[in-house]
């Protein structure tokens, strides 16, 4: 299917995970893909090969958006490599610190917030000029964001604040024609929940889950693509969960 055909996107954190899965469903969706990274500058060249290689357009595209300016930095090189039109921006990029509330460090606090919050918070705002009517924008929320999941108050609250955003967003930028949602994922097969790789960790996440099989990426992807897409034309301001059910 080429939902996205002739269409722009930029997946943040697009290196590897979930962002990875996006940007390659994406492309597949016929897309033209920026691929941020931080640092894995490798990854993001695998990433965009294959995207390349399945007939789609791709292209890396690196910030550090831990820093203040890096929304700032990430918006000028989009726009000089796509012009004035940005039609999918999709905030990916996270970090996650599991500590207890005794043991969370001011600095740990202050980082989970500037990558999770204040990147994408700032990353729309550079980026309006290119949001036009049919723009999509989706956020990464979590089931953190309504659940008690370990030891995750930190992040949790980010995400909790990225569910206050959307509405926020998807209220002000309506008038646009500009759509904006989120996708909220349980435990999913990455580095940042590692955990599942052993058998405790994945009959944790199995106990908390209806589904009994531990998510992969793809399966976020897909929910994201649909979000992206003409198909949700009519969906703002929301966030969707996909969890496979997870603490009903």
């Amino acid at each position: 299917m080429n939902d996205l055909a002739g269409k722009t996107a930029l997946v943040t954190g697009a290196s590897r995970g979930i962002g990875r899965a996006i940007a390659l469903a994406l492309g597949r969706a016929g897309a033209q893909v920026l691929v941020h990274y931080s640092s894995n500058e490798s990854a993001a060249d695998s990433v965009v090969a294959e995207i390349m290689a399945s007939g789609a357009h791709a292209q890396k595209v690196a910030a550090d958006l831990r820093t203040a300016d890096g929304p700032h930095t990430l918006a000028r090189r989009v726009s000089a490599i796509v012009g004035g039109r940005l039609d999918v921006l999709v905030a990916n990029a996270g970090i996650a610190t599991a500590a207890s509330i005794e043991e969370t460090t001011v600095e740990d606090f202050d980082d989970l917030f500037a990558v999770n919050v204040r990147a994408p918070y700032f990353l729309v705002q550079q980026l309006l000029p290119m949001l036009c009517k049919g723009s999509s924008v989706v956020l990464l929320s979590s089931l953190a964001s309504r659940a008690a999941v370990g030891e995750l108050a930190a992040y949790a609250a980010t995400k909790g604040a990225v569910g206050t955003l959307v509405r926020h967003f998807a209220s002000a930028l309506g008038e646009r024609g500009v759509r904006v949602n989120a996708v909220a994922p349980g435990v999913v097969a990455t580095d940042m929940s590692n955990f599942v790789t052993t058998d405790a960790g994945r009959d944790y996440a199995l106990s908390l889950q209806a589904l009994k099989r531990v998510a992969q990426p793809d399966d976020i992807a897909g929910a994201v693509t649909f979000l992206a897409s003409d198909r949700a034309n009519w969906i703002t301001g929301d966030t969707l969960r996909v969890d496979g059910g997870s603490k009903l």
